[in-house]
């Protein structure tokens, strides 16, 4: 799991990592931040300020900070990006009128000099409903392909159910096989290979 491969790549026992996980309200972040912890999320009240989940295993400690999505809110994220190791962003696939907006939003943070150079992992969860976009669908209207200055990965999932969800052929063709751009690396997998991929990134930048 994340945890055990950071801490046998590492060899830190004093290691504290920070991840900072936004979205615009109704996204999913509480939801996705209690999957990936293992918890129960049949019940999940909208964050209104902030919840932290840290997670500590073999002496390394994990700090997600997930941070309110509403419009009153955001004004004050970027107060909560200094240190950052990565940043998850997520994104509710099913509501397509505000994809707009949470794109507008997501550029201003990748701006922001406090996360120069650092990771970001986009999860287009919602998978499950029928409306939903593909995650390639999404990567390219979010123009990730133009993200030069960091590393990024974009993840297709259900928070709800925990579960990876396989996109259309046409996406996975653009986005797995390389016949799209092959500027466009956004793979299209589970929960827990973006956990993965969150683990690999770290170790990198903090060699």
């Amino acid at each position: 799991g994340l945890l055990s491969v950071i801490q046998r790549l590492k060899g830190s026992p004093e290691q504290e990592l920070r991840i900072v996980l936004l979205g615009l309200d109704n996204a999913g972040k509480t939801t996705l931040l209690k999957r990936l912890a293992s918890e129960e999320v049949s019940t999940i009240t909208p964050t209104q300020g902030f919840n932290i989940k840290s997670v500590q295993s073999h002496g390394l400690k994990l700090n997600v900070w997930d941070i309110g999505g509403q419009r009153s809110i955001r004004p004050y994220w970027k107060k909560y990006l200094g240190s950052t190791d990565l940043l998850i962003y997520v994104i509710d696939s099913a509501d397509q009128k505000r994809f707009e907006e949470t794109g507008q939003e997501l550029a201003e943070l990748t701006e922001d000099e406090s996360l120069t150079g650092v990771p970001l992992l986009v999860f287009a969860n919602k998978q499950d409903l029928v409306t939903a976009a593909p995650a390639a669908e999404i990567a390219e209207g979010l123009s990730l392909h133009t993200y030069r200055d960091r590393e990024w990965q974009i993840q297709a999932c259900s928070a709800l159910s925990g579960e990876g969800v396989q996109v259309e052929m046409g996406a996975r063709r653009l986005c797995g096989a390389g016949r799209g751009p092959k500027s466009l690396r956004s793979h299209l997998c589970s929960l827990q290979d973006g956990m993965n991929w969150i683990s690999s990134q770290i170790m990198n930048r903090k060699k």
